[in-house]
């Protein structure tokens, strides 16, 4: 629509916009992640288990994904300062209660409120961020650098939060997200005018059922898969409820999308043919790419390192996303075909796998991952933009709302499955090996007799009580094959993930030529959900 003022006021300079914009973005992307900061710091400061903490991130992320669809509806009707006040405000509260609160529901709760608000606020900023852009290329990039800056939320955090965490209690983090807010929040206010981006549409006629039922589908399939391996999976009875409230919810709300004549989410979305390519191309990239959350852990449990020095690290992984994010905006304005940039990216991720496999020792230098993060980034940077921008742009443009937000539920699945895979291979693979070992050790009384003796002495001529020396001596051969369980377990995960690669790339070799998409990047948006 033809708008009588401009979105923001003419003396404001294209650089200030966009930094106010990355300055509201930023600190609703870092709400995310917050659960993941620090899980052992979470899970201490709360008094909960690290599924807890898990969960509490699905929560998130399920609220994100199932108001999508609702938040629209809600965006037009509000006028857009109203609405930016608004949507600022409800996260800067929830923050606060977070802050204060040792409840494990209370802060599930305002969890989920803080999802839909940070719906509400990327939708505003991300309408702004493609209403900026008036031509096809800098669309292209467009979608690049916000899915680029998606992807290195994660690593981008882990600095942030490190040195806070050093010197501070887990749940100061949420002050920080609180004063973070402040100054983008102010600036883009005093740079917009107070108009409308779209025509004011009343509320009526809200589907708040469908929403219900959608987010309840998100919020019991993510805790049967953040929990089923912790309680056996079907063996427990709280398991065994969540799994078939799910398929109950998922049938119902399938009927009810079927017989609506506004559906809540459309699934004449899955009658295109590379639509369902690009939903199964994304499952497996946010498959693929949560078994990055093991480095982390290897860096810190294995080879001992502090978060800030982890951080340093990881911020590797954000130099090869930026620039495979300069590489596939490039590959897109060329028109390079689909596939070859899919497997220009799976086999960069194929080689990063390969690689760790390798690397995963109990002593080595933090430098030697340098490299292969790199490669990890530049991987998935070269995947995000292109699968998502072809999937979307395989439906009329009356169904890209539809189109997105099933997108987030694909998302949403991977990135839950991807935590049921490391959870099976944390929980089951590692006390597997540690029963192997401990056989092993078995049929070594003699070796493992002198080893310990060598521990207890050592021990003993420092000062220490020979009672005393031993329990310690003990200790540390009990750690030593703990560190050895848990470095296989990971080395099994890294290898199961490079197989299904190696799949992937022989589905995407053999695949018949897929059908050539139109990129219509100006009919469709991404969604703000797109983590």
């Amino acid at each position: 629509m033809s708008l009588t003022l401009p979105v923001f006021k003419s003396w404001v300079p294209v650089w200030l916009i966009r930094a106010a914009i990355f300055l509201v973005i930023f600190p609703g992307l870092l709400l995310f992640g917050l659960s993941t900061a620090s899980g052992a710091g979470a899970a201490g400061y709360y008094g909960i288990e690290p599924a807890d903490v898990q969960y509490s991130m699905v929560i998130f992320y399920a609220a994100v994904a199932g108001f999508f669809a609702l938040e629209r509806r809600f965006f037009i009707f509000i006028a857009t300062r109203e609405y930016f006040i608004l949507s600022i405000l409800i996260q800067m509260g929830t923050a606060y209660v977070c802050f204060h609160t040792q409840n494990l529901y209370i802060l599930l709760f305002f969890r989920f409120l803080q999802g839909m608000s940070n719906c509400m606020s990327t939708s505003i900023c991300i309408t702004l961020i493609f209403g900026s852009l008036h031509n096809e290329r800098a669309r292209e990039i467009g979608y690049s650098i916000f899915y680029g800056m998606l992807l290195c939320i994660t690593p981008i955090s882990t600095i942030i939060t490190a040195p806070i965490l050093d010197a501070f209690d887990y749940n100061v983090l949420y002050k920080f997200i609180i004063f973070a807010y402040i100054p983008g929040g102010i600036l883009l206010l005093v740079i917009m005018n107070n108009i409308r981006l779209n025509k004011k549409m009343p509320l009526y006629q809200l589907d708040f059922y469908s929403f219900i039922i959608y987010a309840l589908v998100l919020c019991l399939s993510g805790y049967t898969l953040v929990y089923g391996q912790q309680y056996y999976w079907l063996h427990d009875s709280r398991i065994v409820w969540s799994l078939s409230g799910t398929l109950v919810l998922i049938t119902l709300h399938v009927i009810r999308q079927l017989h609506l004549r506004r559906p809540y989410l459309n699934l004449d979305v899955f009658k295109h043919r590379n639509f369902n390519v690009g939903m199964f191309m994304i499952f497996i990239l946010y498959l693929v790419r949560g078994a990055l959350g093991i480095i982390p852990v290897y860096f810190a449990v294995i080879l001992g390192m502090d978060p800030i020095h982890i951080g340093y690290i990881m911020a590797a992984n954000i130099a090869g996303i930026l620039l495979s994010v300069l590489i596939s905006s490039r590959l897109i304005i060329m028109k390079r075909p689909i596939r070859l940039v899919w497997l220009y990216g799976f086999i960069l991720l194929l080689i990063f796998h390969v690689w760790m496999w390798f690397l995963f020792t109990t002593q080595a230098d933090p430098s030697t991952f340098v490299l292969p993060l790199i490669i990890q980034g530049m991987g998935a940077g070269m995947l995000m933009t292109p699968i998502i921008v072809f999937a979307i742009s395989s439906v009329p443009e009356h169904l890209g709302s539809s189109a997105s937000a099933t997108g987030v539920f694909f998302r949403f699945t991977g990135f839950c499955s991807s935590i049921a895979l490391i959870n099976y291979f944390q929980l089951q693979q590692k006390s597997n090996h540690i029963n192997r070992f401990q056989e092993h050790l078995s049929g070594l009384n003699t070796v493992v007799t002198e080893r310990l003796a060598q521990y207890t002495g050592a021990l003993t001529n420092k000062g220490m009580a020979p009672d005393q020396a031993a329990k310690v001596a003990r200790g540390l051969l009990n750690r030593t094959v703990d560190s050895q369980a848990q470095l296989r377990a990971m080395m099994d995960y890294d290898l199961l993930i490079s197989i299904l690669l190696i799949a992937v790339l022989l589905v995407i070799a053999l695949f018949p030529k897929l059908n050539r998409t139109k990129i219509n990047l100006k009919s469709n948006q991404p969604a703000p959900a797109s983590y």
